[in-house]
């Protein structure tokens, strides 16, 4: 059977006051997933529309201060093509509006490993604007040895 990889996560930005401000990011972030192909293709094996949950713009929809948009995806060993799926989220973070990202690597061989990205300017990341930062976790089953 071939190995299967997990990728799931977070990205959450924080609503700014005044209101408008707040449902401006929103529709930024909201055009930028949109834009992406609906489903995994031969020219976006990685990333597609069908995988992210989009909340809606208002209090109402599921944003009441904190934009939440989660998403995840089965794949056939990512982990091999990993720097590549990097690359391409963070060319998608580097368009949108967040406070912080996060990303669940889930694989049969390598265990779990969690990234965590954080803005470099402070407060939230602008589209366009600096580099990003990205934290690994590593965690791995193993037999207790005495």
């Amino acid at each position: 059977m071939d190995q299967e990889s997990i990728v799931y996560g977070i990205i959450k930005d924080i609503a700014m006051t005044p209101e408008l401000d707040a449902q401006q990011r929103r529709m930024v972030n909201s055009a930028c997933l949109l834009d992406l192909p609906q489903s995994f293709d031969a020219t976006s094996p990685f990333l597609c529309g069908d995988m992210f949950t989009l909340p809606g713009l208002d209090i109402f929809s599921g944003s009441y201060h904190t934009q939440v948009i989660h998403f995840g995806a089965s794949y056939r060993a990512v982990e091999y093509e990993w720097e590549l799926w990097m690359q391409k989220f963070e060319d998608l973070l580097k368009q949108m509006y967040w406070v912080s990202a996060t990303v669940h690597l889930e694989t049969e061989l390598s265990g779990k490993h969690t990234f965590n990205w954080e803005p470099t300017n402070v407060g939230c990341h602008v589209p366009n604007s600096g580099d990003l930062r990205v934290k690994c976790e590593w965690e791995r089953e193993a037999a207790f040895l005495k």
